[in-house]
């Protein structure tokens, strides 16, 4: 067997100020990589499919790996150039017997709503029919009857925070694997639930949700379970949550299954509407908390959602109710980084910090600040169910401003775990209070024994992403759905 492998990945905000270009893409490509074709960073899945080739002694080609952090609209131009060299690399592997793309499923691009489908029809229409294309996405996308009808098999990250990249690596290589040698047929199904939102695994009902889909995998005849979210904050018309279910052969089985879930899942939507509260609600709760740490998580800036995270509302409202033993992070300003760096660790210094990317950002906060630490090219740790991830968040640097630690650096990233505090000598058990510029994928690494949070507050302030719905200035999306109708299905 000849096996073909690449990727292109982002998640796109609509409404974000910033464009993604070619700089804000980090590629990998087969000549980047060392002998052991080993790749860092969110290029898990890549690792798994050559092991798992090596294991079968396949033929494995990588072609490229290009990943950005989510932020606006991809220019044109750049998506057109990742996907041909792509395109090109799988043309010139041909003959293929499996090709494997792990993409995003919420790519947008001048002139493409929809950046996987894309991929996808092109990837077939130069493999022809018989090769088997698989597809892992994250569960933050958007899917099409198009894109189904592209490849042989779609496989989601079932967790949200994202702790089973790997696993479900793993699950889509057996599919597609199994389907190549003729062991089996998948047979995909789509159920439209008619909802947008963000829902969190970990809690119920969705944990129950969650589990109950990867049990009833094990049932003859089931080979996949997924739920598309959505990215809310994608104006496409394909935005909206989606119940994909594939069986061996049995088309009957996977429209029933799709159905089932989907209807299951839409039957929880009141229980679903995010716990978030606004800034100064979310700030009272925190600060009437008997002990600490409380962990506030500062949604609407989440880098991970195409946020600037350079915002200064909740930073400003902490020092206003003079918090102290605290700390937040991470602001993304690089220019302030710069200008500590020159400082150097101990110096006492007037900063103007945040505020940089617009409205959503915030006013600029003029600061008197003491240099506390210093790091270069820092890295944090993301938790997942088999290791964890490495994630680069640039020269990073922390600072002490009335009783306040805050954490600003110069690559724009979500908070994933405590080591953005335990990095520079902070214990996050130690403090009162924790902000984090997160949506949810902070979760794994706080809601732990270690950081002892005695409490986990969601919270929707002022900023780009935040998580009510009705408020997005969509003028695309089909809005025939929960939450802006009760009962779409009745309409």
């Amino acid at each position: 067997m000849k096996v073909f492998a690449g990727g292109i990945s982002t998640e796109t905000n609509t409404f974000s100020p910033m464009p993604t270009g070619l700089a804000d893409f980090d590629i990998a490509r087969a000549a980047d990589l060392d002998e052991s074709g080993q790749m860092g960073g969110f290029g898990g899945p890549f690792n798994i499919f050559r092991r798992r080739c090596q294991e079968r002694g396949w033929d494995y080609h990588f072609s490229l790996y290009a990943s950005a952090q989510p932020a606006g609209t991809t220019v044109r131009g750049v998506y057109e150039s990742l996907r041909d060299e792509m395109l090109e690399a799988l043309h010139d592997a041909l003959p293929v017997d499996i090709v494997l793309l792990p993409l995003h499923g919420a790519m947008v691009a001048e002139g493409y709503d929809d950046c996987e489908t894309d991929i996808a029809t092109r990837a077939r229409e130069i493999v022809g029919p018989s090769a088997k294309i698989g597809i892992e996405l994250d569960l933050h996308c958007d899917l099409t009857q198009e894109l189904i009808d592209a490849v042989d098999a779609i496989v989601i990250f079932k967790e949200y925070p994202h702790t089973d990249i790997n696993e479900r690596a793993e699950e889509l290589f057996a599919i597609i694997a199994d389907a190549a040698e003729g062991k089996t047929r998948p047979t995909m199904a789509l159920y439209d639930c008619r909802m947008i939102g963000l829902f969190l695994t970990p809690f119920e009902p969705m944990r129950g949700f969650v589990d109950d889909m990867s049990a009833r995998e094990a049932e003859p005849g089931v080979l996949s379970l997924s739920l598309a979210h959505c990215f809310p904050w994608a104006d496409v018309p394909s935005c909206g949550a989606q119940m994909l279910a594939i069986s061996d052969d049995d088309p009957a089985l996977a429209a029933n299954l799709a159905q089932e879930f989907g209807r299951r899942f839409f039957a929880m939507r009141h229980a679903l509407d995010p716990p978030s509260l606004s800034l100064d609600a979310a700030l009272d709760k925190a600060l009437a908390a008997d002990a600490g740490p409380v962990v506030v998580a500062d949604q609407a800036d989440n880098a991970g959602g195409g946020a600037p995270s350079d915002s200064t509302f909740v930073l400003r409202a902490l020092l206003e109710r003079g918090v102290t033993n605290a700390a937040l992070g991470m602001i993304w300003d690089p220019v302030a980084v710069t200008v500590v760096m020159s400082a150097g660790a101990g110096a006492t210094l007037d900063l103007r910090l945040g505020g940089k990317m617009g409205p959503m950002s915030g006013d600029p906060l003029d600061l008197r600040v003491i240099v506390s630490g210093i790091i270069a090219d820092m890295k944090q740790q993301w938790t997942q169910s088999d290791g964890a991830v490495s994630v680069d968040c640039g020269d990073a640097v922390r600072l002490h401003c009335q009783g306040i630690d805050i954490i600003v650096n110069s690559i724009r990233r979500q908070v994933f775990s405590p080591t953005v505090f335990s990095n520079f000598g902070i214990d996050p058990a130690s403090k009162r209070l924790l902000v984090v510029k997160s949506t949810q994928h902070f979760y794994a690494g706080f809601a732990t024994p270690e950081v002892g949070a005695s409490e986990i507050i969601y919270m929707a302030g002022p900023g780009a992403v935040a998580p009510r719905f009705r408020e997005i200035p969509y003028q695309r999306a089909d809005l025939r759905k929960y939450p802006w109708l009760d009962d779409p299905f009745a309409n």
